[in-house]
């Protein structure tokens, strides 16, 4: 004896007894065909396997079959009356009232009820539309079996879908029970993994009142997701079915469970127009032979005692629409179709989809290039304010990624280009003007040269000291020079050289006009009777304040390379946008000392040829050498606050504007008064005016 339970009525009205002892009374009402439908199966397959000799040689199967009404209750109570037999039965019948095994039920919730209070007794139980993944627990559940796949495969499934699809931001209705839960928590644990958000969680089922389902309703209406998942059986979901055709509600993507995509109500004229499209995933069917004709030979006259067919007959008779589609419920519509495939509203696909148009569901926009997601405080994470990356940063999807910092990011913060290398380059304005301004002072000193050599018998080049000239002129002509190292792409030996071959060439420059100074001081001494003081400081002395002056800056230079010497140096303070190459000193402290001791000198040039500017010759070297000393200082004095403020490429601008101003003003004021009068003024380069009294 084979028990079975199905829901045949789908809904319990509860009664209330006139009598306050007497419990209430229930009353199934709302005939489900589908139902109906499965328990001719499984009547049929019964048949079938008694008429085979081979399957079950020598046992003839019997059944019983009982309605739950669609209720956890109802159907523990069927399930316990059939176990233990105390259903009314025929007295005739020569079978046991027991069972053997229970086809039950058709949803997780009653199926949960009968396993377990019919598992500890070893009971066979089958499922035939009882997918919840709770149910394979083997320990809770020991003699439960089911032939529908659990709702692990299709949650995952169903998330794959939305991934497919790119849904981010969807809705989720379920029905209020064991189904509804475990399949809808299934399903979330998987698209999480995707990152898609679910924006609501809608309850449903068949007993709720009306004021619950237009909560749902209502909370679909407010909500921005255009495409919601249904994990509902068709008899929970169809009072929000009704009421969302009611309201008109269109525009969504139905994403749908097997328990609901495989039922034909749907697919009718008067739901089709909300839920035309729905999408999912339903159970492989096969072909049954002989299955179609035995439904439709049911008839009420050939067994009035057979499961439920009265209530079928009433059903078909009270409804004419159902009488109507009568043949179309057992026949072509529901089984078969005319080529003995599955029905085509299994494969019935969104038409925007067959139309190429993707239906998008997404909470916040895709942020646009540039820019980075900054989540809405209180909402889940698929909703978020799309902020513009600052610059120098470019856009990660969540956050905004500094660029490497040789790196820029360009107008659309989408990707990160090299900066700008800048350094001061013989190709640009002010590198050609250094350069041609640094070559004209090197060609004056070397004319200078020319005219020195060319007139050195005459009076005026004879009073000059003619070796301190041409050490002198030397070094100014390497002074000129000096900024040419300060043009082109620094390195570490152009660093090294720029730095001590300014402080080496000013030092032996300044050497020069102290020892000119020292001896015009000398020589105005000498005029005093007794005085020797210009035979003590001949040629030789000259020589020895000249080298001994340069070599304290040699040494100085020396010690800075050796200790902390300086390098190129890659500098962004100056731009975000670029890269300045410049040498850094490496030893501020050895760098003022360098620029320090050339102060000195001058400072000290300075006092001697004040003191001596009043001599009584017509032509007194002191003087100029005083105007060439306070142009030095003036220029050196004004240089370190601009090279400390100039920034990038401009501070070598500064350097090398300093070396080239001093070191004209060097020539101009020391060489150019005797360069005039020897091209110029040639009757003035005379002994008697050299000499001469003012």
């Amino acid at each position: 004896m084979i028990g079975g339970i199905f829901p045949v009525f789908n809904k319990e009205v509860i009664s209330t007894s006139t009598f306050e002892r007497e419990p209430p009374e229930g009353k199934c009402i709302e005939f489900d065909w589908r139902a109906f439908r499965w328990t001719q199966v499984m009547i049929f397959s019964i048949e079938e396997i008694n008429k085979d000799p081979v399957l079950l040689p020598n046992i003839s199967l019997g059944y019983r079959i009982l309605d739950s009404c669609a209720s956890p209750t109802n159907a523990l109570r069927a399930a316990i009356t059939l176990a233990s037999g105390l259903e009314e039965i025929s007295t005739a019948s020569a079978c046991p009232p027991s069972i053997s095994a229970l086809i039950a039920e058709s949803e997780s919730s009653q199926s949960i009820a009968v396993a377990e209070a019919l598992g500890p007794f070893q009971l066979p139980i089958v499922s035939y539309f009882s997918s919840c993944a709770c149910l394979s627990n083997r320990l809770k559940y020991p003699t439960f079996f089911r032939t529908i796949p659990s709702d692990y495969f299709q949650a995952k499934a169903l998330a794959a879908l939305v991934k497919r699809f790119g849904w981010q931001w969807i809705g989720v209705i379920q029905s209020d029970n064991d189904y509804g839960r475990n399949g809808i928590l299934s399903f979330t644990e998987e698209v999480q993994k995707f990152g898609v958000c679910i924006a609501f969680v809608g309850k449903v089922l068949r007993t709720y009142p009306m004021d619950k389902i237009l909560s749902v309703v209502e909370m679909i209406k407010q909500s921005t997701v255009k495409v919601i998942l249904a994990y509902v059986p068709e008899s929970d979901f169809y009072p929000l079915m009704t009421e969302i055709v009611k309201q008109n509600i269109t525009g969504i993507q139905w994403i749908a469970s097997e328990s609901l995509i495989s039922t034909p109500r749907p697919y009718t004229p008067e739901i089709y127009q909300a839920f035309a499209g729905t999408l999912g995933f339903v159970v492989k069917t096969i072909i049954m032979p002989n299955l179609q004709p035995f439904l439709t030979s049911i008839d009420p006259y050939k067994d009035p005692s057979a499961a439920f067919v009265r209530d079928f007959w009433e059903t078909v008779v009270t409804d004419q629409l159902q009488m109507v589609n009568f043949k179309n419920l057992f026949g072509d519509y529901v089984f078969f179709d005319k080529k003995g495939d599955p029905p085509t509203y299994y494969h019935i696909i969104n038409w925007q989809l067959r139309n190429g148009q993707v239906p998008t569901s997404l909470c916040s926009n895709v942020c646009p290039v540039g820019t980075r997601k900054a989540q809405i405080k209180g909402k889940p994470t698929c909703c978020f304010d799309c902020i513009p990356c600052a610059d120098g940063t470019i856009a990660n999807s969540t956050e905004c990624t500094p660029c490497p910092q040789e790196y820029w990011s360009n107008d659309r913060r989408d990707g990160c280009f090299p900066k700008t290398i800048e350094f001061l380059t013989y190709q640009e304005p002010m590198g050609i003007a250094v350069t041609v301004v640094s070559l004209l002072g090197a060609s004056l000193s070397l004319a200078t040269v020319m005219v020195f050599i060319r007139y050195r018998e005459t009076p005026v080049i004879k009073a000059s000291n003619t070796e301190l000239s041409y050490f002198l002129l030397f070094s100014l002509l390497l002074c000129f020079l000096c900024p040419l190292t300060f043009i082109g792409r620094p390195t570490v030996w152009t660093c090294m050289l720029r730095h001590t071959a300014f402080a080496v060439t000013f030092a032996l420059c300044i050497s020069c006009v102290l020892g000119k100074t020292i001896v015009v001081v000398t020589a105005f001494k000498a005029t005093f009777p007794g005085n020797n003081a210009a035979t003590k400081f001949g040629p030789t002395q000259q020589r020895i304040i000249v080298c001994s002056c340069t070599v304290i800056q040699i040494l100085i230079c020396i010690l800075w390379l050796k200790l902390i010497p300086p390098f190129p140096d890659m500098v962004f303070r100056y731009s975000n946008r670029k890269i300045v190459l410049e040498c850094n000193p490496g030893s501020e402290v050895a760098f003022y000392a360098v620029l320090g001791y050339i102060g000195l000198l001058a400072i000290i040039c300075l006092v001697l040829a004040f003191l001596a500017r009043k001599l009584p010759d017509n032509f007194n070297e002191a003087k100029f050498i005083t105007f060439s000393m306070l142009i030095f200082c003036t220029v050196w004095i004004t240089f370190i606050p601009a090279y400390i403020s100039s920034p990038g490429k401009f501070t070598v601008a500064v350097e090398t504007f300093a070396i080239l101003s001093s070191a004209f003003g060097l020539l101009i004021c020391i060489f150019g008064p005797k360069c005039y009068i020897i091209m110029i003024k040639p009757e003035k380069n005379t002994k008697k005016h050299v000499m001469g009294k003012i």
